[in-house]
C-alpha cells in the first residue's frame, strides 16, 4: 500500500543552532512529525484511494474526505502538511527582512516592516493553547492568522507564506514556556526567499 514518508530536513539538525537547538530539531523532526505522518498514514489507509491526492488538496476541500477519517485528516494530515512546509520556511542563513515585491506587500498592508513584526509578534503570543501563526495570501491581501491544533489555512482558501509552530514541542527543551524567547529566535532564522517565492507563485 502506498504511504506519505517523513520529508528530510532540507539542513542538519543542528544548522539553526544557537537559535533553534539541536535536541529540540531531533524530537520535533523525528518524533512529532513521525506521528503526524503515520497517523495521516493510518487514516488514509481506510480509504486507500485517497493516497492518489496531495496531501495539499484534501486539505483545500476536506468534504472530498470520507467523514470516518475526515477529523484524522485535519489534524494528522495537517500536522504532516504544516511541518513540511515549517522546516522549509527556516534557513541556516535566514533572518534579516523580505526584500523586493514581498516586502512592497508587506509595507502596503501593514504600514511599515516594524509594524508588520509587532502584530505578528502580538499574534503569536496572545494564541491560546496549541496551534500555528501564520502570514497569508487572502484575496490578494497580506494578513496574519492564529489557526488551533494543526489546522492550515488551505482549508480557509488563504495561501500560507510562512508559518510559526506554537505548540510547545518546538521550542519546550530549550526555551521551556518563554514562548517570547522563542519567537525571537524565530525572526533569526526566517526563509524570507521562500515566502517570496511562495507569494509570487500565488500572485
Amino acid at each position: 500500500m502506498p504511504e506519505h514518508k517523513l520529508p528530510p530536513l532540507p539542513y542538519g539538525y543542528d544548522a539553526l543552532e544557537p537559535h533553534f537547538d539541536r535536541s529540540t530539531m531531533e524530537v520535533h523532526h523525528q518524533k512529532h512529525h513521525q506521528a503526524y505522518t503515520n497517523k495521516f498514514n493510518e487514516a488514509l489507509a481506510k480509504h486507500p484511494e485517497l493516497f492518489e491526492l496531495k496531501p495539499e488538496d484534501l486539505l483545500k476541500d476536506l468534504s472530498v474526505v470520507p467523514e470516518d477519517i475526515r477529523t484524522a485528516v485535519r489534524n494528522h494530515g495537517g500536522g504532516f502538511v504544516n511541518h513540511a512546509w515549517f522546516w522549509q520556511m527556516l534557513s541556516p542563513t535566514g533572518g534579516g527582512a523580505p526584500t523586493g515585491d514581498l516586502a512592497a506587500a508587506i509595507d502596503r498592508d501593514f504600514g511599515s516592516w516594524a509594524q508588520f513584526q509587532e502584530q505578528f509578534n502580538t499574534a503569536a503570543t496572545s494564541l491560546f493553547g496549541s496551534g500555528w501563526t501564520w502570514l497569508v495570501l487572502d484575496a490578494g491581501k497580506l494578513k496574519i492568522v492564529n489557526l488551533p491544533n494543526q489546522d492550515n489555512p488551505l482549508s480557509f482558501g488563504q495561501t500560507p507564506l510562512l508559518a510559526l509552530d506554537i505548540w510547545e514541542h518546538a521550542y519546550y527543551l530549550k526555551n521551556q514556556n518563554r514562548r517570547v524567547d522563542y519567537l525571537a529566535a524565530w525572526w533569526q532564522v526566517v526563509n524570507w526567499p521562500e515566502a517570496a517565492r511562495r507569494f509570487l507563485e500565488a500572485k
